[in-house]
């Protein structure tokens, strides 16, 4: 029979507070929600608690320049909130930023189909449209852009300024290279693209 001594009892007691630390730190991680901040990370979530929403992310991750993420972001808002004209103008300018001009034209054009007074997605449209070097109908979704504005937005102006610069000075000299387009999108802040070289 073996012998029970106050250090063998001490030890069981130590291990089974533990084991309990461990089940209980177990159980509340179960219904955890991924934690876009924390380098995804798991992190549990109080019931009630409403999810971050994937247009912020998103928001923020193209702001940080990380343009695949923030696609992954807008595509998961996507699914959770539908193919809203906000979802579509944000994954064309993701797209956009990461080269792949066929995908955000696609999308764009669905943006500004679905909702034909939203600035940014016409605005966005005319990015890609001075990428392929198609100046007039750049102008044109620039011009848009500028008129469902109302005029208030000094990027959207710029760019159909300089779309305009271009279409006409295509018709008697090579027109300039050094010059900016800029993306815009709904809320703040704005994001730069340079013109082909």
């Amino acid at each position: 029979m073996r012998k029970v001594t106050r250090s063998t009892r001490g030890r069981t007691r130590r291990r089974a507070g533990l084991a309990l630390a461990a089940f209980a730190l177990l159980a509340s991680c179960g219904g955890g929600q991924l934690n876009e901040s924390s380098g995804g990370v798991y992190a549990p979530g109080p019931s009630g608690e409403p999810d971050v929403d994937g247009l912020i992310i998103g928001h923020r991750l193209m702001e940080a320049g990380e343009y695949e993420l923030a696609l992954r972001a807008y595509t998961r808002a996507a699914t959770e909130d539908g193919l809203t004209i906000d979802t579509l103008s944000a994954m064309g300018s993701a797209n956009l930023r990461l080269g792949r001009l066929n995908q955000a034209e696609e999308i764009l054009r669905r943006a500004v189909e679905e909702d034909a007074t939203f600035p940014p997605a016409w605005n966005n449209l005319g990015v890609i449209l001075m990428e392929r070097g198609e100046v007039a109908e750049a102008a044109e979704a620039f011009r848009r852009a500028y008129a469902t504005d109302n005029g208030n937005s000094d990027q959207i102006r710029d760019n159909l300024r300089l779309a305009l610069a271009r279409r006409d000075a295509a018709l008697y000299a090579e027109p300039q290279e050094n010059e900016e387009f800029q993306l815009v999108r709904r809320g703040q802040g704005d994001y730069l693209i340079l013109a082909p070289l």
